[in-house]
């Protein structure tokens, strides 16, 4: 959210904060990919395959392969082997590897809107306003208010 508050376009997944904050900047302002919460739940469901992710998608397999066999740590070949391992052998929790094609595309929006500086620019600003639901005046109100039951103290 700070990103955001001076005028960083978000890229995320659409969970947690992401849903509050794309309800508040406008969606044409910030870039959602991924699976949804649903979607997640039903990847877990039908017992999610990692491996499938790695071996159907030609880019992710070079990229994971290279991580794997120490492309990126010629002195420590086996450094990140276990990288490798959490995510296409152990069950990669959060589904990253399901998510990966979708934020390489996305990724590329990005990249297409930020070469429209006008564009982008707009969108940054549009973001900025946006974001004002996010101060901390009006979270610690709330919190005072709904959580923690304490109102102001005048001396």
């Amino acid at each position: 959210m700070k990103f955001a508050l001076n005028g960083a376009l978000t890229i995320g997944t659409l969970d947690g904060a992401n849903v509050e904050m794309r309800e508040h900047v406008g969606a044409e302002n910030i870039f959602i990919f991924g699976n949804t919460t649903p979607q997640v739940e039903q990847l877990r469901k039908e017992g999610y395959n990692p491996r499938k992710y790695f071996e159907e998608d030609a880019e992710l397999h070079q990229v994971l392969t290279q991580i794997a066999t120490g492309v990126f740590s010629p002195q420590e070949p086996g450094r990140y082997r276990n990288l490798f391992d959490a995510l296409v052998n152990f069950g990669d929790h959060y589904q990253l590897l399901a998510d990966y094609r979708s934020y390489v595309d996305t990724q590329d929006k990005v990249d297409k809107l930020y070469r429209q500086p006008d564009e982008w620019q707009r969108r940054a600003a549009l973001n900025i306003a946006g974001m004002g639901y996010f101060s901390s005046d009006r979270t610690i109100q709330e919190y005072a208010d709904e959580i923690w039951n304490i109102s102001p103290v005048r001396l």
